[in-house]
């Protein structure tokens, strides 16, 4: 009988223990911190010359690999690969001596004159429709640069849209003057 009044109080314990309230503070997990990504724009001799975000303490290798590797033509002695590359720096990749860009698009021809302000379209409230008239811009770029500015909200200047990917400083040449963001 003594064992079962032991026994007895034995579950009793068991239960209180296991049903009673935790003490203390619960554990939070958070995400692990992640720096700012550097931005850097790299042009020359690339294949996809462009504005490219790179991890804090990236290398020339790793911008000129984000833009393809070197082109064929490309002058490569002068370039240290192993050099850190700092926020909004400008890597110019320069060509052999003698060559030069290959330009496969044909050259747009510049209007005689400026077109009227209502000509414009205003990148900051355009439809893909109107964002596909602009040369050099298709179905996927105009998505993007609508994604962009739903993101990122209203384009400040006409220069921004060079921002969106896929939108690199050639686009924005044969584009600026059809283009707005003011009313």
């Amino acid at each position: 009988m003594a064992a079962g009044v032991l026994f007895g109080l034995f579950i009793a314990v068991l239960v209180w223990v296991v049903a009673r309230n935790p003490s203390g503070q619960a554990v939070t997990l958070r995400p692990a911190p992640t720096e700012k990504p550097i931005v850097v724009q790299i042009s020359g001799a690339v294949p996809r010359p462009g504005v490219y975000a790179l991890a804090q303490g990236s290398r020339v290798q790793d911008a000129i690999s984000a833009a393809g590797g070197f082109l064929a033509d490309a002058e490569k002695t002068g370039i240290n690969l192993a050099r850190t590359l700092d926020d909004g720096e400008q890597l110019d990749v320069p060509y052999k001596e003698g060559a030069s860009p290959v330009i496969t698009e044909a050259p747009v021809v510049a209007p005689t004159e400026a077109p009227a302000s209502s000509d414009l379209i205003n990148i900051n409230f355009a439809s893909q429709p109107e964002l596909e008239s602009l040369p050099g811009i298709g179905p996927t770029t105009a998505q993007k640069i609508i994604q962009y500015r739903e993101k990122n909200g209203p384009f400040l200047t006409t220069e921004d849209i060079i921002n969106v990917p896929g939108i690199g400083p050639g686009t924005y040449e044969r584009i600026k003057n059809l283009i707005t963001v003011g009313p």
